[in-house]
């Protein structure tokens, strides 16, 4: 297979770091973008060494701001190469109640779950249009898709994930370049297995299934859509919530 280079955002947290690791054992070269307040880059790099991952390239920058994610591509750029394969997966939760959500945890949520793919996906796919063949993988989230109580920010800039994808998937078409949204359930992460005993219990009864999805059931699903062999899959929102819910 042809070695492409793959840029995955918020990649040190738990799926992020899957997706990661996916994407190496795929055979691609992985620049790790990463928050540098809030991401222990030394810590992860050595555990993902520790683990057989050692060749993965990390940059940092604020995925709300568009000057800094400017210079961070760059910086990916010098370091990797053209980005062939983008994974816009960086994402936070502000959770209330709408009732009582502030304005700065709408704003917080809105700019890192959403504003963040025009400010990094503009970056790369012109330029992979150019090149005639690029992936542009977002991952958005069950709760975009079917909302959820106390998540008004969330569910907004989760939908509004899917939205982006269906447009640009029909600019890009054309041009060699695929532009899919995969929408996870729950996600049996270090952050979700620390949830209170009984609680994650409810949640996993909810679940068709009986379980949590696996960190790399989801990275596998970002390699095939990352594939040669996806090229006639665009604009499509891959639901992976093990029959939680059905679009």
């Amino acid at each position: 297979m042809t070695q492409r280079v793959a840029l995955v955002t918020g990649a040190m947290g738990g799926l992020g770091t899957a997706i990661c690791q996916e994407l190496a054992k795929a055979g691609h070269k992985v620049v790790a973008a990463y928050y540098p307040a809030g991401d222990n880059k030394d810590q992860w790099l050595q555990e993902q060494a520790a683990a057989g991952y050692k060749d993965f390239i990390v940059v940092a920058g604020d995925v709300s701001d568009l000057s800094s994610v400017q210079a961070m591509m760059a910086e990916a750029e010098q370091k990797a190469g053209p980005i062939d394969i983008l994974v816009n997966n960086a994402g936070i939760t502000r959770d209330k109640m709408f009732a009582k959500m502030e304005r700065d945890q709408w704003d917080a949520v809105i700019n890192t779950n959403l504003t963040s793919l025009f400010n990094v996906t503009k970056q790369v796919a012109a330029k992979m249009a150019e090149r005639g063949w690029g992936r542009i993988i977002n991952i958005s989230s069950i709760n975009g898709v079917k909302g959820q109580a106390g998540q008004a920010n969330y569910s907004a800039a989760k939908a509004g994930v899917i939205g982006f994808t269906k447009a640009l998937a029909q600019e890009l078409a054309a041009k060699g370049v695929t532009v899919n949204a995969i929408a996870p359930g729950y996600v049996a992460t270090k952050m979700v297995m620390a949830i209170r005993e009984d609680v994650l219990k409810g949640i996993v009864d909810s679940v068709p299934m009986k379980r949590l999805a696996k960190p790399e059931e989801i990275g596998f699903a970002v390699t095939f859509l990352a594939s040669e062999l996806s090229g006639f899959t665009t604009g499509a929102t891959l639901n992976i919530n093990g029959g939680l819910y059905y679009q």
